[in-house]
């Protein structure tokens, strides 16, 4: 089966962010992931902020750590979401995934939305700055000015989903992300993603990430 497929399991895990997001994770859980990352080559292992700092001191420089900031929600004031950044580096990220203000899209507050990811990027500095724009909640409208807000604003990826909304990634938002961010940013695709075959088509249409807990987990059967 491996040899009709245009990417190996080793290409697929190279880009998936490793996540246990659940409210319930505990620490013996977040350890078993950054165990399965390492052994598994994932590109990191995405995080709750309160875990960063154990999770860092566990792993070293052996794997990369990923956290959220307004997290799941997004409404969270922007010093508050620059404050948890700040934290989130001094404990040892790596990388952020901030969520934005979905309201203020919905008034069509860009300005606002670009300011709060430039501030969010200014506090990240070299570090990798994801931006979660929840598209279950958008319109394609707002998806492809959304584009152009996280493109101006400097930050590396625009991701999909939270994971913990009413819909995850979909092939059509990857896709519509594709044609529409600017050069240099990146693409997330997360929630929902649960099968080899998903995860090669969201690669195929242009995610360089996938948010995702299961493909590991499908790997680990099939060994």
């Amino acid at each position: 089966m491996n040899e009709e497929r245009r990417w190996t399991d080793a290409d697929i895990l190279s880009r998936v962010d490793h996540t246990l997001l659940a409210q319930t994770a505990t620490w013996d859980e977040i350890r078993e992931l950054c165990d399965d990352a390492v052994k598994y080559g994932t590109a990191s292992v995405c995080i709750p902020p309160c875990f960063v700092r154990e999770a860092r001191e566990y792993v070293g420089d052996r794997m990369k750590i990923c956290t959220v900031i307004g997290f799941p929600n997004g409404y969270a004031a922007s010093t508050v979401k620059a404050f948890e950044t700040r934290e989130a580096l001094k404990d040892g990220a790596d990388e952020i995934d901030m969520v934005i203000s979905i309201g203020r899209v919905k008034e069509g507050h860009y300005d606002a939305v670009l300011q709060e990811i430039r501030d969010i990027k200014a506090v990240c500095g070299g570090h990798i700055l994801k931006v979660i724009v929840e598209t279950c909640l958008l319109t394609d409208e707002e998806k492809i000015h959304l584009c152009k807000i996280v493109t101006d604003a400097g930050a590396d990826y625009i991701k999909t989903s939270t994971g913990f909304s009413t819909g995850g990634a979909t092939f059509e938002d990857v896709a519509l992300f594709a044609e529409h961010v600017g050069p240099g940013v990146k693409i997330k695709a997360a929630g929902g993603i649960s099968s080899m075959a998903d995860a090669e088509k969201f690669i195929e249409l242009g995610a360089d990430r996938l948010g995702t807990s299961r493909i590991v987990r499908l790997v680990k059967e099939e060994a």
